[in-house]
């Protein structure tokens, strides 16, 4: 089965390790609705200084760029994040259907 890739946008910084634990809660989420989640949020700290200036700005735009790939745009929580609101704009930009949904994940 082919599924549809999803870009997981929720937020990272302020409480890191709590965050990580919700992103990857809501990949798993993405995956049981049969899509392929992508958070490079997830992925991307696990090589770059999120702290470092210019690792900050790269991890950003290659996460722009996966976004390109991407059907569609889930945005969790209620916080939006200066990073989220990059995504949300660039999803905008490219016509991007956007799903929103609480950190309990239920849409609306």
């Amino acid at each position: 089965m082919r599924r549809k890739v999803v870009y997981i946008c929720s937020p990272l910084r302020r409480g890191y390790e709590k965050n990580i634990v919700k992103a990857n809660l809501y990949s798993r989420f993405a995956y049981e609705q049969g899509c392929l989640p992508i958070a490079p949020h997830v992925i991307f700290p696990q090589f770059l200084d999120d702290e470092n200036k210019s690792e900050r700005k790269a991890g950003m735009a290659m996460g722009l760029q996966l976004l390109e790939i991407c059907k569609e745009l889930w945005v969790f929580g209620h916080k939006i994040s200066e990073g989220m609101k990059a995504e949300i704009e660039k999803a905008k930009q490219m016509g991007l259907p956007i799903r929103y949904f609480s950190e309990s994940m239920e849409e609306g």
